[in-house]
């Protein structure tokens, strides 16, 4: 008998996470960057280094950068790589209205990261980055859901070490080197951090946050509705 055919593991229930290339001109680089370094002078907050190392615009009163002109022709092309995402994943486009519900720049300069978090109030979230270069900060993905941990905490940081050896099935974090002009799109319920930069040079990168209304939701009430039905009060 042939023990090995009769054996198998399947990975169930992936997370999806979309890379992408989006090609910009230098020039176009060139007049983004300057707007962000712009932001970032003229920030209203100074920034509790405690809390939050890197320089983040929505946090700065800069939250809104799908509305500011030189960014426009960026979220054009980016909004076809996050509808190719959704295609992936399986959604139906046609059915549904894309909104950039926020929009922001990061700025990590020497030994600064951004801690774990996700983003509650939305569905998409991605990451572009604009300057990039080689050991200037990693992206990380945390895995909540550990799936397979039998034992509670076997396969954290906290455990003991030599109980187990990581593999794709019991790894807690997924690091991204990203390229420049590389963009990473991922459900926004995502636990993500980034990991310090050890450079000299700061790294930039664009971020968003996206919702998906339906056109029609009759039938559903997990979809959120057209918004020209909501009433404000």
């Amino acid at each position: 008998m042939n023990v090995e055919k009769k054996q198998s593991v399947f990975n169930l229930f992936p997370l999806a996470l979309f890379r992408d290339k989006i090609e910009i001109s230098e020039s176009e680089r060139e007049i983004m960057i300057k707007e962000i370094l712009f932001q970032e002078k003229n920030s209203k907050n100074e920034i509790d280094k405690g809390k939050q190392p890197a320089w983040t615009g929505d946090t700065q009163g800069y939250e809104f950068l799908f509305k500011n002109k030189k960014f426009k022709k960026l979220f054009s092309l980016i909004s076809e790589s996050i509808k190719k995402y959704t295609a992936i994943i399986g959604l139906d486009n046609d059915k549904f209205d894309f909104y950039y519900q926020r929009s922001w720049a990061t700025i990590s300069r020497s030994n600064e990261n951004i801690y774990a978090h996700k983003h509650h109030q939305s569905h998409i979230t991605f990451a572009y980055y604009l300057k990039k270069s080689k050991d200037d900060g990693n992206i990380n993905f945390h895995n909540e859901s550990s799936h397979n941990e039998i034992v509670p905490q076997i396969f954290s940081q906290k455990s003991v070490v030599g109980f187990f050896k990581t593999n794709i099935l019991n790894a807690q974090i997924a690091t991204f080197s990203p390229e420049v002009d590389e963009i990473l799109i991922f459900p926004s319920k995502t636990m993500h951090s980034t990991s310090f930069n050890k450079t000299s040079e700061e790294r930039i990168s664009v971020a968003a946050d996206v919702t998906l209304v339906a056109k029609d939701s009759t039938n559903s009430e997990s979809l959120l509705p057209p918004i020209n039905q909501w009433d404000k009060f």
